[in-house]
């Protein structure tokens, strides 16, 4: 490119990276602090440096002056000039890892930056600074868990508040489930949505609706609900649908011209999934929430003249469902701004499995096991094991790996491209059937009788990181995993996942799960979503195994300190990172149970109560971060 300079090329490919960089990072350009830079050395009077830096992150810009005048004098070509002994002097607190965003190098200084390297490649410097300790620590919890007065966590307010306090107590990844939409029939599960891509309604933040001025004139505390320590589903539904429906007609009506244009921009940049997701909402509403299989047969086998009606009829009400996704991306995209810029990384969730009476099986049937009439031929499960007789049925279709492969993986590119602009980090859940899976015929009743069959393997990472580049994931490697599913992981540097609840039993020394087995490439756990609360499973399940953790950590133990014993275990482990689940960290009981699976009632309702985030356990954090070279 800098051999073609002439044509304008560069020049606009500057501008871009340059704006991209600046609206990635808005905070720090708004409110960051302006640090001119010492220049030392022959040439001094020709570079100017300086700073911007705000919380943990720093760029450093350095732009040659009389380029021109130095060539001439030497005879050489901008790009080999001889800068002698110039050097660019940094503050001793800056972080000594730099990136430089322009040419995607990096590397560390000695808080002196040499000219002669700044300008080798390019006669302009844009650096990014982060202090960087591959170890690290994170809290696991949920959007919806976030105290509100609306009925559910959402990301207003109290989202920021909860990145202030990981930023506080030195944390460095905000771990989450999967953010897609989800309903009644599902038991409001976040891994059984009828979408991969779309986000769901309920995390839109009535007040920064109101910020946005979206909803002049209206008083929330009306919509206002008890804030009881669980999510009340139905009332938030009531109260976001209201709430969503006025911000519309506002914004229909008003003259929001920067917000209009956006949302055109978004229905363009998001097309390929969004236009059937609004259809696919429709003709749910339009046959009464019924499944799309049970649909009649012009919109099942989506005929197109009929789905040109509908659009016709129902524009805008497509208008107003694209719309919704619209706001959600952009209060998500803010969040995730302001977690980044305090050096949180957000931490995803992708399940494997897609719900059978969802968008993309309904717009996707042939890369699914569904046959031409929409019913589906093969199940996704796993086979009988010490917890299950009958192994379990999952009801979602499985992959056409075959089919998949012939398309270059197209629908799997966009899903994880999409979980990539969401996420800093994803964890893929059910990784081992990427390895092999279990397969059941449609139609049988219990898991007995299913086939293992092969995953995609090596081919789908290898053709992943071609499209995508560094692979951002982590490999959920939990429960009866073979050799394969190992390679695999360890093939393309996958970190995998500990989970200290799973320690302790008759082979407890030997055990996978127990911290001395533990190497670098891992994420420890107290627990996960799908585990008893630390303290709940030291009362119930963890009963019989008292005295060997006694004797493991060389103490007695009682519930009021078992919670942070198994907490600081995880900490002080080898492992790079590792993970609490907030209702670890407060010390709460089994009432605090996010998901108990095989159960279809009562789960992914606990919330914080306001307050119960408290100094102490924020100071308790930031000591063992600090203890344990985690920060």
């Amino acid at each position: 490119m800098w051999q073609n300079r002439y044509d304008a090329r560069i020049k606009l490919w500057l501008t871009r990276n340059l704006l991209l960089e600046r609206k990635n990072n808005a905070d720090l350009f708004a409110k960051g602090k302006y640090i001119p830079l010492e220049v030392t050395g022959a040439y001094q009077d020709h570079v100017l440096a300086f700073a911007r830096q705000h919380l943990r992150t720093w760029y450093v810009v350095a732009v040659p002056l009389h380029v021109a005048q130095i060539s001439r004098e030497q005879e050489v070509e901008i790009l080999h000039i001889d800068w002698k002994d110039t050097k660019v002097v940094l503050p001793k607190e800056a972080p000594a890892d730099w990136q430089n965003m322009l040419l995607r190098t990096s590397g560390k200084y000695a808080h002196e930056l040499s000219a002669q390297d700044l300008f080798a490649t390019l006669p302009l410097a844009l650096l990014k600074l982060q202090a960087v300790n591959e170890r690290g620590a994170g809290i696991l919890l949920h959007i919806t868990s976030l105290p509100s007065p609306f009925g559910i966590g959402d990301l207003g307010p109290e989202a920021r508040h909860f990145a202030n306090f990981l930023h506080r107590s030195r944390q460095k990844y905000w771990q989450l489930l999967p953010l897609n939409p989800i309903e009644q029939g599902q038991g409001y599960s976040p891994y059984s949505s009828i979408s991969s891509r779309a986000g769901n309604p309920l995390l839109i933040s009535p007040e920064l609706l109101a910020k946005d001025g979206l909803l002049p004139g209206v008083d929330l505390h009306p919509y206002y609900l008890p804030q009881t320590g669980s999510v009340d589903y139905q009332q938030a539904q009531r109260v976001k649908d209201e709430i969503l429906e006025q911000a519309w007609q506002t914004y229909k009506t008003g003259e929001f011209i920067t917000l209009q244009q956006q949302f055109l921009d978004f229905c363009l940049t998001e097309a390929a999934w969004l236009d059937d997701f609004a259809l696919y909402m429709v003709l749910k509403s339009e046959h009464g929430g019924a499944a799309w299989f049970q649909w009649p047969d012009t919109f099942k086998q989506r005929e197109l003249t009929a789905l040109a009606d509908l659009t016709a009829q129902h524009q805008e009400t497509l208008d107003k469902i694209k719309w919704v996704q619209f706001i959600f991306a952009k209060q998500w995209k803010r969040l995730r701004t302001y977690c980044n810029n305090r050096g949180i990384q957000l931490f995803g969730d992708m399940p494997f499995y897609i719900s059978y009476d969802s968008v993309d099986v309904w717009s996707n049937p042939e890369i699914f096991a569904v046959d031409e009439t929409g019913n589906m031929t093969g199940v996704a499960g796993v086979p009988p094991d010490s917890f299950s007789d009958d192994g379990q049925l999952w009801g979602m279709p499985v992959f056409r790996w075959d089919e998949l492969k012939a398309r270059d993986y197209d629908w799997w590119v966009g899903r994880l491209r999409k979980n990539i602009e969401l996420y800093d980090i994803v964890r893929l859940d059910h990784f081992r059937a990427f390895a092999d899976y279990w397969e059941v015929p449609a139609g049988e009743t219990t898991a007995k009788k299913g086939t293992w069959n092969p995953g995609p393997g090596a081919d789908f990472f290898t053709f992943m990181e071609k499209e995508l580049g560094s692979l951002p994931f982590v490999a959920e490697d939990l429960g009866e995993i073979n050799d394969l599913v190992l390679k695999l992981r360890d093939d393309f540097n996958l970190p995998g996942m500990k989970i200290l609840q799973f320690a302790f039993g008759d082979e407890m020394p030997q055990n996978d799960y127990i911290p001395h087995n533990y190497a670098r490439n891992f994420i420890a756990y107290t627990g996960t979503h799908d585990n008893n609360t630390v303290l709940g499973w030291y009362r119930q399940e963890g009963h019989k195994y008292h005295k060997q953790i006694e004797h493991y950590v060389g103490r007695d133990l009682t519930e009021d300190d078992m919670y942070w014993v198994m907490s600081r275990l995880a900490y002080a482990s080898v492992a790079k990172t590792a993970i609490l689940p907030m209702q670890d960290v407060l010390g709460i009981d089994e009432k605090g149970r996010m998901n108990t699976p095989g159960e279809g009632h009562g789960n992914w309702g606990w919330r914080l109560l306001p307050g119960q985030v408290t100094p102490a356990a924020e100071n308790i954090l930031k000591e063992w971060t600090h203890l344990y070279n985690r920060g």
